[in-house]
């Protein structure tokens, strides 16, 4: 063993000195640098052919393992062992910038039903995650590269972006779904719905007051204009100036100016309306005011004519607003054309009688006797209506009896003046309302209203009361400012306006009458009326005061010692025109015997002016039972902003005041609860009113 050993160590010795170690160097060995420069590059050009193949090797072994995980039968065709994809995660394995092995999953629940799908081997399910990828893939069309997009796919992927443009798609689809299978009758009648819209849809109305109109655009409308007629109230009064002192060529500019600018206003009230050259005519006028001003302002010159421009138009001011109310009284006072035509064609169809109208008065016969005793019945309800207005009597008849329960149990008792008799008498024989009775009655007739015993008889003699309505240089007419010309109404005169204080008289037998003027319309049954406690009151009326409103002050002369003693001046008013009146009270508290005392002591008009309002507030003080106002609405002959719901819910509404429903001075909003009653089959009413248009 150590002859071995020695032998190898002395082999070893005597081929170290055979073949002595060389020290050099590694970059002196040229041939040894070449050998590991060519075993390196074939090692890097392995790595670049077997990588992208292990990678891929990676990923199908890891989507194996997730099959036998799931344990996926194979039953499908062309989806391996996947069975049901819509419960399925799809798995992607992909590498990073930095080389690093990534996992992505997504649910095929989360793909779009609607996504196209390429590969007709697969199923459908399993081809929505291919479709969902290519969608995530086509919203960055920037990335061209396959990898980097595989990578901006997994990785900037927002799970409730992609779920919320799954919703937006299926909303989609079952909207063009419901509109594919709409039945072809349902679509035709929407089509219908929507053009009968459009046909009836009234641009007149809203086009006036469109917020989209150029009137609109601007706070002040009507700026530009404003500032054109005060340039031309200044140039006017430089013009003045310049004429007095002599200033010629400054006169005729400023003249120029004012006629240019009056025409560019023209009949403008806001600045659309302003011709298209006002602006120009306003700065050159504003260049003229410049230069008068500098020659001839003075400022006492021009307040004295600022102070006579002002005085002068105040002047005209007055004058206008006594003109229009003049105007507007003579307007109300008139008969209308059509009306006065149908009371002369009455009148002598009721003097002329032919085959047709001898039937009416033949049939009218026949039926007096049974009318005669209703008309003293207390059974009944009983109205008492005072005109001389065919046409307005017919429509408070005609509305009571449309909205009666019992029409059969309503009386009317309506009394007229000998010029208008045979018109009324006739028009309610040849129509007779529903069911009802109505008896006309001539004032001629009651011989007991005379001078001697009816203190308003006596006064409506009188020479100076004549001279207060017919002499326009009395006094005391239409010269005096202090005269309220409504009061100048000859109604006035008429004493069927005064009848409603002899109600007994022309009523004896009866308990209770309603009075009702014949500018009303009753919209509601009125028989409850009849069953209201009016606790020991003669009259049933709806008060009318509002804060300092309508209050007896307003109504009566509190300066006249005679009132202030005897009545409150915040006792609250009520309206005449529809009143419940208790003939039983009237009687046992004497009311015509008070009426008569006042009316004695007003004989020269201190305690308040004409009319029926202020003696019946004084007459029946303390004794006026309030009613609910729903009973009762007025103001619809002067009032234009009534409110519409209560008019709709009112018992009775009562155009008091000028503007009539049967004139054409009518509130236009409010004539169609009038001329709804108005019976338009008559021949009577046809042959006027047609006539007339």
């Amino acid at each position: 063993m150590a002859s071995s050993s020695s032998s190898a160590s002395s082999s070893a010795a005597a081929a170290a000195a055979a073949y002595p170690r060389s020290h050099l160097p590694l970059w002196r060995r040229p041939g040894l640098l070449a050998l590991l420069f060519i075993l390196l590059c074939f090692l890097s050009f392995q790595v670049v052919i077997h990588v992208p193949y292990a990678r891929s090797s990676v990923s199908r072994w890891l989507f194996a393992d997730y099959q036998s995980k799931h344990k996926v039968s194979g039953n499908c065709p062309g989806c391996g062992d996947l069975q049901d994809m819509n419960d399925a995660d799809k798995t992607i394995a992909y590498t990073d910038q930095h080389g690093r092995i990534k996992l992505f999953k997504v649910t095929a629940r989360e793909f779009a039903s609607s996504s196209i799908w390429k590969n007709p081997s697969l199923p459908r399910d399993s081809q929505k995650q291919e479709a969902a990828q290519e969608l995530q893939l086509a919203t960055r069309p920037e990335d061209t590269n396959l990898s980097s997009a595989d990578t901006l796919l997994t990785k900037n992927v927002d799970p409730i972006k992609l779920k919320r443009q799954v919703f937006r798609r299926k909303r989609k689809e079952q909207r063009t779904q419901e509109l594919l299978q709409m039945d072809k009758e349902v679509e035709l009648q929407m089509r219908t719905a929507a053009t009968n819209r459009s046909r009836n849809f009234d641009n007149k109305v809203r086009g006036s007051y469109n917020i989209w109109r150029p009137e609109f655009h601007h706070i002040n409308t009507d700026s530009t204009l404003r500032l054109m007629i005060d340039q031309i109230i200044m140039a006017k009064i430089y013009a003045t100036i310049a004429l007095s002192q002599k200033e010629s060529d400054l006169y005729a500019s400023l003249m120029k100016c004012i006629k240019e600018s009056q025409t560019a206003i023209g009949d403008a009230h806001m600045d659309s309306e302003l011709d298209l050259s006002a602006l120009e005519k306003a700065k050159a006028m504003g260049h003229v005011l410049s230069s008068a001003r500098d020659v001839l302002y003075s400022s006492d010159e021009v307040s004295r004519k600022l102070r006579a421009m002002l005085q002068s138009t105040e002047t005209n001011i007055d004058a206008a607003k006594k003109q229009n109310t003049f105007l507007v009284q003579h307007a109300a006072k008139t008969v209308p054309v059509p009306l006065h035509c149908l009371h002369m064609l009455l009148t002598t169809d009721y003097y002329f009688r032919d085959g047709v109208i001898k039937e009416h008065f033949l049939d009218a016969a026949l039926n007096e006797k049974e009318h005669k005793a209703k008309l003293e019945d207390r059974s009944l309800y009983h109205y008492a209506i005072f005109s001389d207005n065919v046409l307005a009597a017919s429509v408070v008849v005609r509305s009571t009896v449309a909205n009666a329960n019992e029409p059969e149990k309503h009386v009317f008792h309506i009394v007229t003046d000998r010029l208008n008799f045979a018109a009324m008498k006739m028009w309610f024989i040849s129509h007779p309302p529903r069911l009802a009775t109505v008896h006309v009655a001539n004032i001629e007739n009651f011989k007991w209203l005379n001078s001697t015993y009816c203190s308003v008889c006596r006064q409506l003699e009188s020479a100076r009361l004549k001279e207060y309505y017919f002499k326009a240089h009395d006094p005391s007419s239409l010269s005096d400012g202090n005269e309220n010309l409504k009061y100048r109404n000859p109604k006035y005169l008429s004493m069927l306006n005064h009848l409603r204080f002899y109600m007994p008289e022309i009523h004896p037998k009866l308990d209770k009458i309603l009075f009702l003027d014949d500018d009303v319309v009753v919209q509601k049954d009125l028989t409850p009326l009849w069953d209201i406690d009016l606790k020991g009151m003669v009259n049933g009326a709806v008060e009318t005061c509002k804060e300092s409103f309508h209050r007896f002050d307003t109504y009566l002369n509190f300066s006249h010692p005679k009132i202030s003693e005897n009545f409150d001046p915040r006792a609250c008013g009520w309206a005449f025109g529809m009143n419940m009146f208790d003939l039983e009270e009237w009687k046992k508290q004497n009311i015509t015997r008070i009426y008569h005392y006042w009316q004695d002591l007003n004989e020269d008009r201190k305690l308040w002016k004409l009319g029926t309002l202020p003696p019946g507030l004084i007459t029946f003080y303390n004794l006026t039972f309030p009613l609910n106002r729903t009973w009762h609405v007025l103001g619809l002959g002067y009032d234009p902003a009534v409110d519409l719901t209560e008019i709709e819910n009112a018992a009775v509404v009562h155009y008091n005041g000028n503007y009539k429903p049967w004139l054409d001075l009518a509130i236009s909003k409010y004539k169609p609860y009038w001329s709804k009653y108005v019976d338009l089959d008559s021949s009577h009413v046809q042959h006027c009113y047609t006539s007339k248009q």
